[in-house]
């Protein structure tokens, strides 16, 4: 790396702030979640509605429906998983020796990035230390990690090395201010999460130190802080950014540190805005957890369809969707999960031009009699993406000199003031049509 490189970002808040969001993420558009860790084995927590469509009050976090929270809602000392865990394990059964059933007997890396790939993703983020402050790599600074304990294997780092193979770019997810090793006090409302009592300047070292230790020995093109910074290491912020921009030379950030650092914003589910004017990024699991949850069946799924549509809706506005999948504690994932997954690529194989490399068309979306047009566009074209098809006929106002339908169904077009469609075959399996506009 040249001096010119490692000079480009100075260690203060100014400099930092003038980071500008490479062209990869803007391009890309989609990013695999990964949550994995020691609440992988429980594999539980009580059906409940998403984020965002409900307080988050007392009652909440009793009943929490993110598996990987399990810790947490086992020590509130009441509640779902508090009474299953009572029941299953023991009301003696500590939380840490979760360890010796984390054994992923199955966890293929290259599997797993082969999927990932098949998808259509462009990034992958794995949960390198979750809230329960379990890493998934072997960190100098702790013991409590999958090499020195459990599967004994470097998650991260046997990952990485499919993805690279995969050509798919690696982020790394962090929980900055939170981790229950520290901290023994229950979570019960938004400012406990926002106010832990782990936060000392002993711990904050702690994080500067593990969070620099994944810049320097993996060079994540992203990272993914969780909540917010420790507020006793605020001070040092810039520095480990600048390091990070330095080091890494198309690196990019979430907004979940703090006092405005940011590449782009977030939105978890129905929590969050998104926004034309800052790129932004759409998160979410394929079910209500991010964990894998064995209560999870068909029904609380995500399906195939609304999974297309919700990557559209996205993208027509900006944002990029971070979908999330929770592995097994065996290191498989979910074969339900998979199919999503799958099903989502197939579709993105046929029809990733109006998704790659797009940017948001100066109108984003209208309903049309018959169903609802979202569009994106490039230089050289307009794409109108048409879901939700109650009807075989169609017609919308042209956004180009010449039309083409890249979806493969036997379907006529004719365009002169409006273009009208006539779709010959069955639309309940259509997941979107998506017309192609020449500039």
């Amino acid at each position: 790396m040249s001096v010119l490189q490692t000079e480009q970002f100075k260690p203060t808040k100014e400099s930092v702030m003038s980071h500008q969001v490479p062209e990869w993420y803007n391009d890309c558009k989609l990013g695999i979640f990964i949550h994995f860790g020691l609440y992988s084995v429980p594999a539980y927590a009580p059906l409940g509605k998403q984020l965002g469509e409900v307080e988050l009050d007392e009652r909440w976090y009793a009943y929490n429906p993110y598996a990987e929270w399990y810790l947490n809602s086992l020590r509130i000392g009441y509640g779902p998983t508090y009474e299953h865990h009572v029941k299953t394990y023991g009301k003696d059964f500590d939380y840490n020796q979760f360890t010796e059933g984390l054994t992923c007997e199955h966890f293929n890396p290259k599997a797993w990035a082969d999927l990932f790939k098949e998808a259509g993703a462009g990034y992958v983020v794995l949960t390198t230390k979750h809230h329960e402050g379990y890493c998934l790599w072997d960190s100098q600074y702790t013991d409590f990690n999958s090499v020195k304990t459990g599967p004994k294997r470097d998650i991260l780092k046997e990952l990485n090395q499919e993805l690279k193979a995969n050509d798919l770019r690696l982020g790394v997810y962090y929980s900055g201010i939170i981790d229950w090793q520290y901290s023994k006090q229950p979570m019960m409302s938004q400012y406990q999460v926002d106010h832990p009592d782990n936060d000392t300047q002993e711990y904050a070292d702690y994080a500067f130190n593990q969070v620099k230790e994944l810049i320097d020995e993996y060079k994540p093109s992203l990272i993914w802080n969780d909540i917010l910074w420790p507020y006793a290491g605020m001070q040092r912020l810039p520095e480990l950014l600048a390091h990070y921009y330095n080091t890494v030379a198309e690196g990019v950030i979430d907004d979940r540190w703090g006092e405005g650092y940011h590449d782009y914003t977030t939105k978890e589910y129905k929590m969050g805005e998104r926004s034309l004017s800052e790129k932004w990024e759409m998160t979410r699991g394929i079910g209500h957890s991010f964990g894998y949850n064995e209560l999870e069946g068909e029904d609380e799924l995500i399906s195939s369809r609304e999974l297309i549509e919700l990557l559209i809706d996205t993208v027509a506005y900006n944002g990029n969707l971070l979908i999330n999948i929770g592995p097994k504690k065996d290191g498989s994932i979910c074969p339900l999960q998979a199919q999503r997954l799958k099903e989502l690529g197939a579709w993105l194989k046929i029809h990733g031009e109006a998704i790659y490399k797009t940017r948001p068309y100066k109108l984003q979306h209208e309903p049309i009699d018959g169903g609802e047009i979202y569009y994106t566009c490039t230089d050289e074209a307009v794409y109108a993406l048409c879901t939700k098809l109650t009807s075989r006929h169609l017609e919308l106002l042209p956004q180009g000199s010449h039309a083409e339908l890249i979806t493969p169904i036997h379907a006529s077009l004719q365009m002169d003031d409006k273009l009208i469609i006539d779709i010959e075959d069955a639309i309940e399996d259509l997941s979107a049509l998506v017309i192609k506009f020449k500039r």
